[in-house]
């Protein structure tokens, strides 16, 4: 559990943080509503009447459940971290971001107040909120992106898209949320920097880890499928596995294409599949048929000169670029993938 990355894929911390703090606030909301306000985080409190405790408290428990569950899942969403660099330097992250991030926290109200002369709210909001924040800067700066979907011209939908939007929608669900936010990003970006060496002073002690690794392991770990091949250097499991069933759906959708043209030409169905999707390696050995050429079924379809030069660089053919364009009606990417099948 909490070891070097290459020993640990089970990410017991990430799995417990998804678990605890949401049953923690249930338990609040449900059943003891009466004791809500010893966790508020309430920082005038913390400076005029020396309440130190609320900023432990404060910030452990959420008291918001919607932001109990999203803040869940963006921890949940960032394992890949545990994955790879191992459990305790993931707790000791968690662990700078969330010391640095109260620091900040009353420097932005203080430089509010100073500069502004706005007075911020008395109750930040309250729970495990800013670490979350500062794990956006790792996965900014470290996660690949694999483009899953393009929409509206430059516009994409990425495998990172929806966790941007989950923080979004966390970053927009209070009035003074962005104070937290803000914060966290900024003690992410200090702890994720190394900077002042944060990362050697505010660091989860070994025996610390081996006593959670002893505890936490037990309950929250579970293996991984074990019939995966590794591939890719830098890239996640998660990414590799999405990018695997991408392949997958496309190979399925080829093959059953492909099936169709063959059943239909036994039959001689109406419908030509071979203006779809043409075994492009074979054409010129089925063109030619008891020594006559087969006729096109419909007019070629306009392609793009620039997309035809693009898949040329690449080293297909003019003709086998153009066949495949016209079978996945000008979408690049997917006749770059049937180019490299078939």
């Amino acid at each position: 559990g909490f070891r070097h990355v290459g020993q640990t894929d089970k990410a017991p911390l990430s799995k417990s943080l998804l678990l605890v703090p949401s049953a923690l606030s249930l338990l609040l909301a449900l059943l003891l509503p009466h004791c809500q306000k010893l966790f508020v985080y309430d920082l005038h409190a913390v400076k005029n009447d020396f309440q130190i405790w609320r900023l432990i408290c404060g910030r452990i428990i959420c008291l918001d459940l919607k932001d109990t569950f999203c803040s869940s899942l963006l921890i949940y969403n960032f394992r890949i971290f545990e994955r790879r660099y191992g459990s305790r330097k993931f707790a000791s992250f968690l662990l700078g971001s969330w010391v640095l991030s109260a620091l900040f926290d009353f420097l932005l109200i203080e430089a509010m107040q100073y500069f502004f002369g706005i007075t911020a709210a008395s109750n930040l909001p309250s729970g495990f909120l800013a670490p979350v924040f500062a794990l956006f800067v790792p996965f900014y700066c470290s996660i690949p992106r694999v483009q899953v979907a393009q929409i509206l011209g430059p516009l994409s939908i990425t495998n990172k898209t929806l966790i941007y939007i989950l923080g979004l929608q966390l970053f927009t669900s209070g009035s003074y949320i962005w104070i937290v936010a803000i914060s966290g990003l900024m003690s992410g970006l200090c702890y994720d920097s190394k900077m002042f060496q944060v990362h050697q002073v505010l660091c989860i002690p070994s025996w610390m880890a081996k006593f959670f690794s002893w505890t936490l392991e037990p309950i929250f770990s579970s293996s991984e499928p074990t019939s995966e091949a590794r591939i890719g250097m830098g890239a996640t499991l998660d990414i590799q596995r999405q990018q695997r069933m991408e392949l997958l759906d496309r190979q399925l959708m080829f093959s059953q294409f492909a099936q169709g043209r063959r059943q239909r030409q036994q039959q001689g169905g109406m419908i030509n599949w071979n203006r779809l999707f043409p075994p492009l390696r074979q054409r010129q050995n089925v063109n030619y048929q008891g020594g006559r050429q087969s006729e096109p079924a419909a007019p070629p379809l306009e392609v793009s000169e620039e997309q035809v030069a693009r898949l040329m660089e690449m080293g297909f053919s003019r003709g086998d670029a153009l066949e495949a364009l016209r079978a996945s009606n000008n979408d690049l990417n997917v006749a770059t993938n049937f180019l490299l099948q078939h």
